[in-house]
């Protein structure tokens, strides 16, 4: 028994280790895996980017302007026309102070200044902690300035949160787990389709048919574009109802972002049905795609906080942008600077994807 025991514990090793791709996928990816993550992750919120906006002539205003600058936790932002919705709206601030109009030190003499914060809440965690610092770096600014232990009753801050009003976590998270679920569906389904077709030896049945490569291409992968879409749909309609996200841009632009999305994501799944020989290697190839793309999307950790040589991962990875984009469609509405933008470069990456997808899947069936 024992004999029998060690003889398929022996056999299930050598079936597992003698396979060059399952070797690297067991030893080798969890090395670099673990270096980019260790490099990359960091969960404070560093690099915000804050617009002030205040009159030339108010030299507290700019001196706590310098003050805030200087912690290094904050991106100077130049404003638009003095608009800070405008700076808001297009995703180039995170945050925007507005310093009294008349300047600071008149207006305490009044009786007290009152500043206006205004806080992009699309990442309630991120809102809670914008807030946090700003009141903390201006407290302790105008105590070593005035010498008031107490400047609450000497400066008014009036905060207003925007997109999210309520700090819903939800509200951030919701957007990214429809990008994660429609990103999983889709490419483990296309690749272990494939995968499938070759372990039950079926694929040389689908070669000899006949039927042109571009036919078997698109027989292939039509489907799970459809499955992934009407997918997207679904869970984006569960998502507005069970747990009451928004949806304050265009339900259709939502859909057509899913489709170019959808179509990067099939194609993904063809070019790693191209590399693995089974099911297995299809399966261990899509987790190597989608734990790193999550993990470099600024879903769970800003993107903003990795250093440069590890950053340029995460602008490449399609799932960043459409991360992005749904959330702002969803909480912002249609801000076509930031829509077309993201649509760009995710139409970009999916182009090229399919193109190198479909060679490699034409030199298989060749």
């Amino acid at each position: 028994m024992k004999r029998v025991l060690l003889g398929f514990i022996k056999k299930e090793f050598a079936q597992t280790l003698r396979d060059p791709v399952m070797r690297v996928f067991i030893f080798v990816a969890p090395i670099i895996q673990m270096c980019i993550f260790g490099f990359a992750i960091n969960t404070d919120f560093k690099n915000i980017n804050l617009a002030v906006i205040a009159s030339p002539a108010d030299y507290t205003a700019r001196q706590l302007s310098e003050k805030i600058f200087a912690t290094g936790w904050f991106n100077k932002i130049e404003s638009i026309n003095n608009d800070p919705m405008a700076i808001l709206q297009n995703g180039k601030a995170d945050a925007v102070l507005v310093m009294p109009v008349q300047g600071i030190d008149k207006e305490i003499a009044k009786g007290g200044a009152s500043m206006q914060l205004l806080v992009d809440a699309q990442n309630a965690t991120k809102a809670r902690i914008v807030d946090a610092y700003i009141q903390s770096i201006t407290a302790k600014f105008f105590t070593d300035k005035y010498g008031i232990t107490d400047t609450a009753g000497q400066v008014r801050f009036d905060v207003r949160v925007l997109y999210n009003p309520a700090l819903e976590t939800s509200f951030f998270m919701i957007p990214a787990i429809i990008a994660l679920i429609m990103c999983l569906v889709t490419i483990m389904l296309t690749s272990m389709s494939i995968a499938r077709e070759k372990e039950l030896g079926t694929f040389e049945s689908i070669i000899a048919s006949p039927l042109s490569n571009l036919e078997i291409i698109l027989g292939k992968t039509v489907p799970f574009t459809i499955i992934g879409l009407a997918d997207a749909a679904f869970i984006m309609t569960a998502g507005m109802l069970i747990f009451g996200v928004p949806v304050r841009g265009s339900f259709i632009l939502l859909l057509f972002a899913a489709l170019i999305f959808v179509c990067a994501t099939v194609s993904i799944g063809t070019l790693i049905s191209t590399i693995a020989k089974n099911q297995q290697q299809a399966m261990m190839g899509t987790f190597m795609f989608l734990f790193p793309a999550m993990m470099m999307s600024g879903l769970f950790f800003p993107i903003e906080n990795m250093p440069i040589f590890i950053r340029w991962v995460a602008y490449i990875d399609p799932f960043k942008y459409y991360i992005n984009l749904i959330r702002n469609v969803m909480l912002k509405g249609n801000i076509p600077e930031l829509y077309w933008t993201n649509i760009a470069v995710l139409f970009l990456m999916t182009v090229t994807t399919v193109l190198i997808a479909a060679r490699r899947f034409r030199q298989t069936l060749n």
